[in-house]
């Protein structure tokens, strides 16, 4: 059974890891978030379920208005032959969500090393990210370090990443 949103919530507080909950209207689009969330401090996220030609699965977060193309984003990820969306059914399989609730936490549904986690480097140096807890009525908002220790602590090993063609800044719209 993947966690629940509370159950995560549950685990954050277990290991002692702060955070702000905010709840809101379920949103399904950046925008949406954005109009329902953006007056909430820290950076807003956008989070890409892809996965490649040998069905290894990427889960990537990134700041809310980055644009990536996918064809060139293959060598960042280390994608193996084309990089596309993971289906529906493979985000509940593997990461026990819904579109719209994905964030980098969903990865505590899937066993370590199952999906592979990438992190916008820019996020990281940020104060606070905003992410959503498992659903898409509810925002959580961390620092950097306590979103990486509270994925290290479940067995992921999250990766920083740059945006091909420089700092993420140039790829920003």
């Amino acid at each position: 059974m993947p966690l629940t949103s509370d159950d995560l919530l549950a685990r954050l507080r277990e290991r002692a890891i702060p955070y702000t909950l905010y709840e809101h209207p379920p949103v399904l689009t950046v925008e949406a978030m954005m109009a329902a969330c953006g007056d909430i401090a820290g950076a807003h996220t956008k989070n890409l379920f892809l996965r490649d030609g040998k069905k290894t699965y990427f889960l990537v977060t990134l700041h809310h208005d980055a644009q990536v193309d996918l064809k060139g984003f293959r060598s960042v990820l280390g994608a193996r032959g084309g990089l596309s969306f993971a289906s529906a059914d493979a985000l509940r399989e593997q990461l026990g969500v819904e579109s719209g609730a994905v964030s980098p936490l969903a990865a505590l549904n899937a066993a370590p090393g199952a999906v592979k986690v990438f992190i916008q480097d820019a996020l990281l140096a940020e104060e606070r990210i905003n992410v959503h807890p498992l659903v898409n009525d509810r925002t959580l908002s961390l620092t950097p370090a306590d979103l990486l220790a509270a994925l290290r602590a479940e067995g992921h090993a999250p990766e920083p990443f740059g945006l091909p063609g420089g700092t993420g800044d140039e790829a920003a719209a």
